[in-house]
């Protein structure tokens, strides 16, 4: 009975250990975002107080105001002293040659903004000889749309690039330009709008999986109240998005396709284990929490959840170093080097140790250590996913204000401004030009500007 009871008793335990780390979970030791952190959770960032104060410090570069062009400027009004401010004669109205360049300021301003609105109308005329009445139609393709190429990219703009909802689309197109629009006609308008970027979406798609390297990562989403995925794929250039309705290898596939090129930089979830080590890359950030969970656990792991982070620092601290180029890569890759020996040592013990879930970390570590360091030597490739996590933080806020979609449209409309909207951003080309010319060309008939520079 001894026996049974000291066996139950370590059961127990076991649990109560379970619980209470499932308990104390938040965003620096699990995938939890900071928005989700149990109200006991420590900040996020935790920073030694400087003793400064708060603001811009003393040395601190100002950010001036840019001054724009001439070309850009409705009047330039001088202001021009009439007296000397020493001696009170007059001085000259106009500039001299030694006189130096006047100072500026300028103020900016927003005109009265209302839509141009056209109306066409279909005249008739009676014929003098035989009375009939003729009345001209007017033409098909003009009755096609009630809404110019720029008015519907604007208000697609706001809803898929700065998250509005549609009934403030709705009621910002009668506010600030004057024009009436029912909230259904901003849903159509979002329709036309997917339709005109299906090409830069497709090219966008192309290009991710083309590329040699690629940031890749997924989110929950919903359509019709039903779970759903939204994946990512981003390079320094271009970003695609895709819904999917499974977080498996055919929601992988639809955004990378069916054979995978290149290299993923991704974190530990199951669906990109079927990539080759080599060709992979772990997010040390996710490592790094998997790293504290150990410390929290407070048990056997502990120690090694410690070691392990010291480890983590010393490489970013080097990582960085070679970022802003104060050490050279391969004086990088030898430190990286006796780094890995420590590494491994180090999960090597934690295979064995007796915290069940530190062992199975440490073992599904041991099983893709490659992966851990192929960013030390293929340039190009970070050492952690923050780029794709960056891209998806505006689905994110998108998705907490919508609910998701609805429909196969909705879906469509989704992926494609993703795509298009964060694209542009990292190409730092305009967002609001871009889709106008898209919508006009599909209007017209004519080919789908180029998302991606060429050449």
């Amino acid at each position: 009975m001894i026996v049974a009871l000291q066996e139950r008793l370590a059961t127990l335990e076991a649990r109560v250990g379970e619980l209470e780390a499932q308990l104390g979970r938040n965003a620096s030791n699990s995938s939890l975002p900071p928005s989700a952190n149990p109200p006991q959770a420590p900040p996020p960032v935790v920073k030694t107080p400087t003793g400064k104060r708060r603001g811009a410090q003393p040395g601190h570069p100002p950010a001036l105001r840019r001054r724009l062009p001439a070309q850009r400027l409705r009047d330039i009004l001088p202001i021009v002293p009439t007296t000397c401010g020493r001696c009170r004669a007059p001085v000259p109205a106009q500039a001299g040659p030694d006189d130096p360049e006047p100072t500026w300021h300028q103020v900016a301003d927003l005109p009265d903004v209302a839509a141009v609105v056209v109306e066409y109308q279909g005249c008739a005329r009676t014929c003098p000889r035989c009375g009939e009445v003729t009345r001209a139609a007017i033409p098909a393709e003009v009755r096609a749309h009630a809404f110019g190429p720029r008015l519907a990219a604007v208000l697609a703009y706001l809803v898929g690039g700065h998250r509005v909802s549609r009934r403030g689309a709705e009621e910002i197109a009668e506010a600030v330009f004057d024009v009436p629009v029912s909230l259904g006609t901003v849903c159509h308008l979002e329709g036309q709008m997917a339709e005109a970027l299906a090409p830069a979406h497709a090219e966008a798609l192309q290009a991710v999986r083309e590329a040699p390297a690629k940031h890749v990562d997924e989110t929950g989403w919903k359509r019709a109240g039903a779970r759903t995925w939204l994946w990512v794929g981003a390079t320094a250039a271009v970003a695609a998005f895709v819904l999917h309705g499974r977080r498996s290898l055919a929601g992988l596939r639809t955004l990378l396709g069916e054979v995978m090129h290149g290299i993923l930089i991704t974190d530990r979830w199951s669906v990109y284990g079927g990539q080759p080590t080599h060709r992979r890359q772990l997010c040390w950030s996710h490592l790094r929490r998997d790293f504290q969970a150990m410390i929290d656990r407070g048990n056997a792991g502990r120690a090694v959840g410690e070691e392990l982070l010291a480890l983590s620092n010393a490489l970013f601290s080097w990582w960085h170093r070679v970022r802003d180029g104060t050490l050279q890569r391969r004086t990088f890759r030898t430190r990286a080097g006796w780094l890995r020996e420590d590494v491994q040592t180090v999960l090597e013990r934690g295979r064995a140790c007796r915290c069940a879930r530190t062992a199975a970390v440490c073992r599904e570590l041991l099983a893709v250590e490659a992966s851990l360091w192929t960013f030390v030597d293929v340039e190009g490739v970070e050492p952690t996913n923050h780029h794709a996590e960056r891209m998806l933080r505006p689905a994110v806020l998108w998705r907490k204000g919508s609910f998701g979609c609805v429909g196969e449209g909705g879906c469509r409309f989704v992926e494609r401004m993703l795509t298009v909207v964060q694209t542009l951003r990292l190409q730092r080309r305009s967002v609001l030009a871009y889709r106008e010319q898209a919508l006009r060309s599909q209007r017209n008939g004519l080919p789908a500007p180029k998302l991606l520079p060429t050449g």
